[in-house]
């Protein structure tokens, strides 16, 4: 028999293996400083592209404020135990009563977290006999919700409404002879490219298939849609999304997540959510700067405005240097470029180092081999002067990545590794 962990000491991974030479730089790095469009990495000024603070509230001074007196009211404890037992408040009931209404949905319900809370949503929704259809790029946190699933489960190419009907049809037998239901799961925006779900194309196919759609609109939450309210008001079909899924951490700079829909719905789901029913409740401080937070959007719509002045500005800025930014459809500005992983480490070593650039790399598994992508998420706390330097930097890194400036750089961690 063998030892449970010698497949951890042979293999750590495609991403563990690099471990040495990108720890605390290319993955794990500290960022220091308030958060906001400049910070500091190991001692340097940089232009951060990496934070999802999108409306900039993460060091706003009204949210600060908030923050700083919910802390010293409630500390940070209160209340203790789960929400069914002895952790449910009237603010929490506030907060989901006005996230509600401005996702224009009867109902809301906290989650703790937005993973987690997404995971154990759709546990909830399905049983052994019901079928998932779900996006093949989906966020990390819908697959391992999925994962517990233990009827059938069929992925679509991604945001493509030709194979989703398909898979559709094999679902709808399925489900025939289960005796069970359907549920859809797209995103918003997808996280990595930036492209909106095709909502309205998915909901269109409710007059000929018997599903319910769930939507994660962490990315579009904020962002998108004339008051804000995500992918489902900006493509007209709110209304049609039947669990709506948002997290604070991205335009809500903070901690914790809701799901929204009919009463009925978010009722069955705050029984049956394990999640929450055995975790802590969601604390107060928290809580009370959500309520904060929520009131800026509602009531300050030049946050966003700013927002997509950066975002326009930068994107536009890209494509006209013949950049691949792909389909993005949202905030978030991937950036595409051909080069091996040690050539990726060299490139953005550069970016840092020289030109005071700070964007997240992606690499594979991630991405098919041989492609780099540098993704950028633009903020409102961003200013013109940044998106010039940085598509001045991009230039330059470009130039030098194709004149095989970082292969040459890059030679010495490939020896290191064993690759050729």
């Amino acid at each position: 028999m063998k030892d449970l962990f010698e497949k951890i000491y042979k293999d750590k991974g495609p991403l563990g293996k690099w471990a040495s030479q990108a720890e605390g730089y290319f993955v794990f790095p500290k960022l220091e400083g308030e958060i906001s469009n400049r910070m500091k990495f190991q001692g340097k000024d940089v232009i951060t592209w990496s934070i999802n603070d999108y409306l900039g509230l993460a060091n706003h001074p009204e949210v600060r404020k908030v923050d700083a007196e919910a802390a010293a009211q409630y500390g940070s404890a209160y209340p203790m135990g789960a929400r069914m037992m002895s952790g449910h408040t009237d603010l929490h009931e506030q907060l989901q009563n006005e996230l509600a209404s401005f996702v224009s949905k009867e109902a809301a319900y906290l989650l703790n977290f937005g993973y987690q809370g997404m995971v154990s949503t759709i546990d909830a929704l399905v049983s052994k006999n019901d079928i998932i259809v779900y996006d093949v790029d989906a966020h990390a946190c819908i697959i391992d919700g999925v994962r517990l699933h233990m009827g059938k489960r069929f992925t679509y190419k991604h945001n493509d409404v030709v194979s989703l009907e398909k898979n559709l049809e094999r679902a709808t037998k399925m489900a025939e002879q289960t005796g069970g239901g359907i549920l859809v799961i797209s995103e918003g925006v997808f996280g990595m490219r930036g492209e909106q779900g095709r909502l309205k194309e998915i909901v269109a196919l409710k007059q000929k298939f018997n599903f319910r759609l769930f939507v994660d609109d962490a990315h579009g939450f904020g962002t998108l849609g004339a008051t804000g309210a995500g992918a489902g008001e900006e493509q007209g079909v709110q209304d049609d999304i039947d669990v709506y899924f948002a997290t604070f951490a991205k335009s809500l700079a903070s901690t914790g997540a809701f799901i929204a829909g009919d009463k009925e719905i978010i009722d069955y789901l705050k029984y049956n959510l394990r999640s929450q029913m055995f975790a802590k409740s969601l604390q107060m401080q928290l809580v009370a700067g959500a309520l904060k937070r929520l009131d800026m959007l509602r009531t300050m719509p030049e946050l966003k405005a700013k927002l997509w002045e950066n975002v326009n500005a930068l994107q536009s800025g890209l494509k006209e240097r013949g950049f691949d930014i792909g389909t993005t459809q949202s905030c978030v500005t991937p950036v595409y470029l051909k080069g091996s992983i040690p050539e990726a480490m060299a490139l953005v070593k550069d970016l840092r180092e020289n030109y005071g650039i700070f964007c997240s790399i992606v690499v594979y598994p991630v991405i098919p081999k041989g492609l780099i992508l540098l993704r950028l998420i633009p903020t409102a706390t961003h200013t013109l002067e940044d998106v010039s330097e940085t598509l001045n930097a991009f230039d330059a890194i470009r130039e030098r990545l194709e004149n095989g400036t970082y292969k040459r750089l890059s030679a010495s961690v490939m020896a290191a590794m064993g690759e050729e």
